[in-house]
């Protein structure tokens, strides 16, 4: 039977007029199918006719066999208080912006952490595997899961597993704001690069500190009066 390598896609004939796509991105496939679009379980557990009749039985009941038993819904995940995230607004050249900080836009996927684990902006967890969350404070982080530039559903696919796969290697913490620490912004920002040092000094991968985006772990950056600087 056929397969797909990791971000190829291929074409199926449907019901529909048009053919429909199946993709495979980090080992999650997916089909631009009904069935598949709505299902209720994580993207990683769907599969539908298309896939199954394009892969074959087998290697369906196989991959889906090798995930870990499903979260248990009797926790009712989601359901927690969304963290209180800063959402953008739109500026109607109603503010002088003289003064104001500003920090590059990523393509990530949101991310809130806790102390313990990752939330999205609406509250559900992100399973980050162990290693990934490592040495990451107890103390409450804003942020973004990021993967790269133009990669945001490949980012997606990749957070939104259960698994806690190696997928997560390719994946950052990226730090926007650290709201459990006292002060105003700038106090905030400068103990955020006390946690970078701190980590830098704690942690034996040295080099990779030198990196703007240390995988698995965190950095922050930010621009004032035009001027970039990276903590």
């Amino acid at each position: 039977m056929p397969d797909l390598k990791d971000g190829e896609t291929a074409e199926v004939k449907g019901s529909a007029r048009n053919p429909y796509i199946i993709k495979n991105v980090g080992g999650v496939y997916s089909c631009s199918c009904p069935a598949w679009r709505n299902q209720s379980v994580s993207i990683e557990r769907r599969t539908c006719k298309h896939i199954r009749g394009f892969r074959g039985e087998q290697a369906e009941q196989e991959r889906l066999g090798a995930l870990p038993p499903a979260v248990s819904k009797t926790g009712k995940e989601g359901e927690d208080h969304a963290p209180p995230l800063l959402l953008a607004n739109s500026w109607e050249n109603d503010i002088d912006l003289k003064d104001w900080w500003m920090s590059e836009k990523l393509d990530g996927v949101r991310a809130w952490w806790t102390g313990t684990q990752f939330l999205s902006r609406l509250g559900n967890v992100y399973h980050a595997p162990d290693w990934f969350v490592a040495g990451l404070p107890d103390v409450p982080l804003d942020g973004e899961l990021w993967l790269d530039r133009k990669a945001f559903q490949r980012a997606v696919s990749i957070v939104r597993r259960q698994d806690k796969s190696d997928h997560w290697q390719q994946i950052k913490f990226v730090m926007f704001d650290a709201p459990g620490i006292s002060g105003p912004f700038e106090a905030r920002q400068k103990a955020l690069a006390e946690l970078v040092r701190q980590r830098q000094r704690s942690c034996c991968h040295k080099e990779a500190f030198k990196k703007p985006f240390w995988p698995g772990n965190f950095t922050c950056h930010g621009q004032k009066a035009g001027r970039a600087s990276t903590m």
